[in-house]
């Protein structure tokens, strides 16, 4: 009997677990699983240094190869992937059938360059709005952040596509490894930036435009969440804020609510909770607090008049 060739992307063996809700048998039961952290491994080791060639390998990829070197490693890593969300998409139902995985996978793969090429953008971004950014190779190697956009911004490609858990999965491991939660819904213009990073939140439903710029501790999330006569939370709607361009939010900063909009080229200051919009060109920060500063050797003086209780 004649041998079939392998697709590209033929399936290897299962690597994720998924189970449903309250239900402690695996939703696609009968399957062989394997550990999950297989299948972010290869993402990792193998997706993210495909979107920067050379930077993470060990030896050096000679240009003239490198075509041919990220059509080997794609193969590999898209056997894997597809495998993974023919799963997804058989939630609850191992048997049904999985034809929505092959337009999955080819709007994924067809996205590739793209996201490359937004993620260009990103280092420029952070080159130029970060003054202790000396070269570019420093940001890719050393950022945390863009180890998360990088991961969201593929993640993102498989949400809109349709593929269920994996996206999820990206992301949610991209913050354990960098304290930055991006969900892969949200939708991120070029030229984004998170300077420093730790703790950052961004919302499945946000919409950020193009040359913004956030700083540590921001969160763009929900307000409240709608029920229904069963007092159970309604899934969708829109939730979360929308940044237009070229804005900026200083730290510690929370901006809630989907009908929120932060208008372009505005400026969010530190520490600022936000749940209206607010026009262009506006700048935003708290003027009621006072900053007291006062000189120490003379409350050394005063001392004599302290008392314990």
């Amino acid at each position: 009997m004649t041998q079939k060739t392998a697709h590209p992307l033929e399936p290897a063996p299962g690597n994720i677990n998924l189970a449903r809700p309250r239900d402690p048998a695996p939703a696609n039961a009968g399957v062989p699983l394997a550990a999950r952290p297989g299948f972010e491994e290869a993402f990792y080791d193998q997706f993210v240094p495909e979107l920067f060639p050379g930077f993470h390998d060990d030896d050096a990829v000679h240009h003239g190869t490198l075509a041919e070197l990220t059509h080997e490693r794609l193969t590999q890593v898209g056997r894997r992937l597809e495998d993974q969300v023919r799963k997804s998409v058989r939630i609850g139902d191992p048997k049904k059938p999985t034809g929505r995985t092959p337009p999955i996978l080819r709007l994924f793969f067809h996205s590739f360059s793209h996201v490359r090429e937004l993620l260009r953008t990103d280092i420029e971004a952070a080159y130029e709005g970060d003054p202790a950014a000396l070269f570019s190779e420093e940001i890719i190697l050393s950022y945390p952040f863009i180890e998360a956009i990088a991961i969201q911004r593929l993640a993102h490609v498989l949400h809109v596509a349709g593929a269920p858990i994996v996206p999820r999965m990206m992301t949610e491991w991209a913050h354990s490894r960098t304290g930055i939660d991006i969900h892969p819904g949200a939708r991120i213009g070029t030229h984004f930036f998170i300077d420093h990073g730790t703790g950052v939140v961004i919302g499945e439903t946000t919409k950020i435009g193009s040359h913004v710029k956030l700083y540590h501790g921001v969160t763009l999330g929900a307000r409240s969440f709608a029920k229904d006569e069963a007092g159970h939370v309604v899934k969708g709607g829109k939730r979360h804020p929308n940044v237009e361009d070229h804005v900026t939010i200083y730290p510690n900063s929370t901006i809630l609510g989907g009908e929120t909009v932060i208008g372009a080229h505005s400026t969010i200051g530190a520490n600022v909770f936000l749940m209206h919009s607010v026009p262009p060109d506006s700048l935003v920060v708290y003027e009621e607090k006072q900053l007291v500063v006062r000189d120490k050797s003379a409350r050394k003086k005063d001392a004599a008049l302290d008392w314990i209780i």
